[in-house]
């Protein structure tokens, strides 16, 4: 099928159809050979000829490779948005080719700018930026953030953006996950909070499911209590059919102030979860508290390895330097591994799960005291990653260079996982 649109794009164009994908190769066997290729580098040989780029172009490609490639040898990537999505284009990152491609710029509004907080998740081709914290200059006062409740969605196998419907209730600092095995996306929690104000915001306990087929919002039960700065995953079968879970875990509710002038958060130390039987939605349940008073202060970065046969996932919280695993018989916490390699700041380190390894992204402290400030200045633009596999216990490292002007904060960057 993707040959024969192929052959009505080259009709179109007056294209030479005695042309061949590769000389002397039959089209349907090149199309699987080139198909091969890293969705990184497309962008890349486009230029080989007019029929390569209609071949890496077509809107079919994608659906071919996951006809016609085994689900190891698909790519698996990172979409990274270091900022702004309308001002910052983001950029897709391949961390075993080291290859990195620009995507375009996310649909501009002239009147909100500093868009912040959003909460990122892939879909069957998409990826989709829903909600937020921004600034809009048609409220008051203009230096108060407000959230978002747009909606906007990537088509890879377009390279375009278009808008969805936007959600019932805005927010941003959200728990959300795609629902296996269906076009169902939850959003739970969140608030406004902007990543400018160390503590201020509002929260929120609203819950809502988007339906992609229907493009449209509804209303679910709210969670217990008011919880932003969350995270959500799902529990369930990848393979069809079967109860799911939906668990929101950490965050932060209510406030307190400090001398009665500085406001503090009081995080969550539990989690919460809800059952979704046969496609029907049941009440929320709460879990016990995940750490005992004194251990931490709150839920560490979180990054989540699915199971291939549909049974818990494995869930992983990056705590300072060292790697923890949810242990769920005993809702606890308990130490997996220590990163190899300390990073300049703790703080700013991105973490996250990639075809069931665990990335721990950042920028590598300066050992050397003597080294000179130019060739300080090339280290710090690389990024180092940390990579860990939890079946192996094995750790590798690799060193890349972001085509970014300034380097990656993970404290505000938003990552999500792509399967092309």
């Amino acid at each position: 099928m993707m040959m024969n649109n192929l052959t009505n794009s080259l009709l179109n164009n007056n294209l030479n159809l005695t042309l061949t994908l590769i000389p002397g190769l039959p089209d349907d066997l090149a199309a699987l050979i080139l198909s091969y290729l890293p969705y990184s580098h497309h962008s890349r040989v486009r230029s080989v000829s007019k029929l390569w780029n209609y071949f890496f172009t077509s809107k079919t490609l994608i659906s071919f490779r996951r006809n016609h490639l085994h689900s190891s040898q698909l790519s698996h990537v990172l979409c990274i948005f270091p900022d702004d999505p309308t001002f910052s284009s983001p950029c897709v990152f391949d961390p075993y080719n080291l290859a990195w491609c620009h995507l375009p710029p996310m649909p501009c509004n002239p009147h909100v700018y500093g868009l912040c907080n959003f909460t990122t998740v892939f879909h069957d081709s998409c990826v989709y930026v829903l909600g937020g914290s921004l600034f809009d200059t048609r409220s008051y006062p203009l230096d108060r953030p407000s959230s978002s409740s747009a909606g906007f969605r990537f088509d890879f196998r377009t390279n375009s953006w278009e808008s969805i419907c936007p959600m019932i209730s805005a927010r941003g600092s959200f728990a959300c996950a795609v629902v296996p095995n269906s076009n169902q996306i939850i959003a739970a929690g969140g608030g406004s909070r902007h990543t400018m104000f160390a503590a201020a915001g509002s929260r929120m306990s609203s819950v809502e499911m988007y339906d992609i087929g229907m493009n449209e919002w509804i209303a679910l039960d709210g969670l217990p209590r008011f919880r932003a700065g969350c995270v959500g995953f799902m529990v369930g079968n990848e393979g069809g059919g079967g109860d799911k879970e939906f668990w929101v875990m950490g965050g932060y509710g209510e406030s307190r102030t400090v001398l009665g002038v500085f406001p503090v958060d009081e995080y969550y130390s539990d989690a919460v979860v809800m059952e979704l039987k046969n496609g029907v939605v049941w009440k929320w349940r709460e879990l016990d508290d995940m750490w005992e008073e004194g251990e931490r202060r709150k839920l560490g970065r979180i990054a989540v390895i699915d199971d291939d046969n549909g049974g818990f996932p494995g869930v992983f919280m990056l705590d300072k330097s060292d790697i923890f695993r949810y242990d769920r018989a005993s809702n606890r916490w308990k130490k997996e591994t220590s990163i190899p390699r300390k990073l300049t700041d703790e703080s700013s380190v991105g973490f996250v799960a990639l075809n069931g390894e665990l990335h721990v992204m950042g920028y590598e402290s300066d050992g050397d005291t003597k080294e000179n400030d130019k060739s300080r200045q090339k280290r710090s633009a690389s990024l180092f990653l940390q990579i860990y596999h939890p079946q192996s216990m094995i750790w590798r490292t690799l060193i890349t260079k972001p085509p970014f002007l300034q380097p990656i904060d993970f404290k505000t960057a938003v990552m999500c996982t792509v399967r092309l």
